[in-house]
């Protein structure tokens, strides 16, 4: 069970606190990075850019520098969790994130959709108290016309602040916040099944899907429900049939499968954090995550995206499997929005359990390049979040169930292995695991 509860107190105030521009908000030792540098920041608000530090190549301007918070793709330094949390940690008093499409993946409607209503966490011992009092949202150009009005120019200060030697700059103005809350606590349940395995019982393979979506938005005319039947229905019954599949064979493989529907994933992935903390069964023998967060609607593919790709050998086990079926395995083509940190099987990673994140494959067969992106743009755009994620006349799940039988096959293969599934070096989770197998 999963103990949820608003994240601030029935009325949070801050009062005249001095406005701080902190750049993207990170610390990264290992990239000798510090947005912070020299300057306290507690009871104070900071306001700060979306995903991570973009700092061009050196040897070619056109593109980012790979060496540097991996490039293209975002880092968790670059998830507004991780901005929230560095906030708590320097005390500050108030955190503003400015929203841009591009970097942050979504539009600003998803941001108005997920924190316009209510909002949870799991309670903690101190009832949420040491979190930062105000975390919040604010567009660019509303954030560009403040900045002005401080006599600053936030695009300048954006281009400052991709260099290492970028320090904090005091915007001379004060910010205020009145935030009345309505408490309530909510109980809300993981939903877990288990095979037992034939010779290494004790040791597990889970798969995961969260059962939740955003529920009734009693604002809109019309329409209320977001039924989520992308985001994460097809999910959901990808789950309940590999959990079919496995119960039908002659005999389970040697280790156990669990078959975990977590719920609260879209307020902050907090079923799945619950479990990740607080285990049925040790986290040193739970050998891998696989996880399905929205499945492929538009038809089969000739490939299937791995999302995270050379992680872990996780990845070697999809690609071989992938191989068998005629297919092959690509890399995320949009790693710039930070998809690996976005869904259930992240909060088993930070805890150090190699994980799986698949995702729909973009060679759609029998259809133009350029298909992909337009049925990924048309969801993003159109349906994400919305009460329009519904079943659709037009789906073709084909893709579905090909995936389905891949990631049967990737569990099934790595229950019956001799040894675990091992993050890659370089990998950040691997430290972690390590000192927890040892």
């Amino acid at each position: 069970m999963v103990v949820v509860s608003r994240r601030f107190s029935p009325a949070v105030k801050v009062e005249n606190s001095e406005v701080v521009f902190v750049g993207y908000g990170v610390v990264a030792p290992e990239y000798g990075w510090d947005d912070y540098k020299g300057v306290d920041v507690k009871g104070k608000t900071i306001v700060m850019l979306v995903n991570d530090p973009a700092v061009p190549d050196p040897n070619d301007p056109t593109k980012l520098d790979e060496k540097i918070f991996k490039g293209r793709a975002m880092t968790y330094y670059g998830r507004w969790t991780y901005k929230y949390e560095i906030a708590t940690e320097k005390g500050a008093a108030a955190a503003i994130l400015i929203h841009e499409t591009g970097p942050a993946g979504y539009p600003f409607s998803v941001v108005q959709g997920s924190w316009g209503r209510e909002n949870f966490e799991i309670q903690s011992p101190d009832k949420n108290a040491g979190r930062v009092g105000i975390e919040s949202w604010i567009g660019f150009e509303k954030a560009a016309a403040l900045f002005a009005a401080a006599g600053q120019d936030l695009g300048v200060l954006k281009k400052a602040a991709l260099s290492r030697d970028f320090k904090p700059v005091d915007l001379k103005a004060k910010a205020s916040f009145t935030v009345n809350n309505t408490m309530r606590e909510v109980f809300s349940k993981n939903v877990v099944a288990k095979i037992d395995g034939s010779a290494k019982k004790d040791e597990y393979v889970v798969y995961t899907a969260h059962w939740d979506h955003l529920g009734r938005d009693e604002s809109l005319t019309g329409d209320q429900i977001s039924n989520g039947a992308i985001d994460n229905a097809s999910g959901v019954a990808c789950l309940l049939e590999l959990a079919n599949a496995f119960s039908k064979l002659a005999s389970p493989p040697k280790r156990s499968i669990l078959f975990l529907a977590v719920t609260a994933e879209e307020k902050g992935l907090l079923g799945a954090k619950y479990y990740a903390e607080n285990p049925l069964y040790p986290l040193k023998s739970t050998v891998a995550d696989i996880n399905m967060d929205g499945m492929n609607q538009w038809g089969r593919t000739k490939d299937i995206v791995l999302v995270g790709l050379g992680n872990s050998t996780l990845d070697d086990v999809a690609a071989a499997v992938a191989a068998e079926q005629g297919r092959t395995v690509k890399p995320d083509a949009e790693p710039e929005k930070g998809f690996f940190y976005r869904s259930d099987h992240f909060e088993f990673a930070k805890q150090g359990v190699p994980a799986l994140d698949p995702d729909s494959g973009t060679e759609f067969i029998g259809k133009p390049a350029e298909y992909s992106r337009k049925k990924r743009d048309e969801y993003t755009n159109n349906d994400y979040h919305k009460v329009s994620d519904e079943v659709k006349p037009d789906w073709d799940l084909s893709g579905a169930v090909e995936d389905t039988r891949l990631l049967f096959q990737v569990g099934y293969r790595v229950a019956e292995a001799e040894k675990f599934p091992e993050w890659k070096p370089g990998t950040e989770f691997k430290a972690k695991r390590e000192a927890m197998l040892k």
